[in-house]
């Protein structure tokens, strides 16, 4: 693993491994996929009452992944569940998941699809991390209807 793919994919967060760039090479052709599942769970987590839901499209910025959802949970019990609903649709959409991980209290999700990472996180713990200024070169993808 190169220095570079390593610190890329820590500042997406997801662990890098050979596995993991194995499977974005294999899911290559089929980007369109990826691209629905964004939209369609980015407008899921607004559904589910996160707020503030943004999308990165970080193709050609990041060789980790094409996109990135953040979004703000206003409760432990609703970050895990959306995280739980978000996992479904995505095995609905056939989108293998390759990682997962939270902390403790739940102030923090990230689940790692490959192509889309999917950040959730407690409004105090997103304005820690503040992925937007880390990822603000990045175009946002219009998700919205209406």
């Amino acid at each position: 693993m190169t220095d570079n793919r390593a610190s890329n994919a820590a500042a997406v967060g997801v662990a890098d491994s050979d596995e993991r760039a194995a499977a974005r090479h294999d899911r290559a052709a089929d980007k369109s996929q990826a691209r629905s599942f964004t939209i369609d769970a980015a407008r899921l987590m607004r559904d589910l009452h996160c707020e503030n839901v943004v999308i990165f499209d970080v193709q050609g910025l990041s060789d980790v992944t094409d996109h990135i959802i953040i979004a703000s949970g206003t409760s432990d019990r609703q970050i895990r569940s959306v995280g739980q609903d978000v996992e479904e649709l995505a095995e609905q959409m056939g989108l293998p998941k390759f990682g997962y991980d939270v902390d403790g209290p739940t102030t923090w999700l990230v689940l790692d699809f490959v192509d889309v990472v999917v950040h959730l996180f407690e409004p105090a713990t997103r304005t820690h991390y503040d992925l937007e200024m880390m990822w603000d070169d990045a175009p946002r993808v219009a998700w919205q209807r209406g």
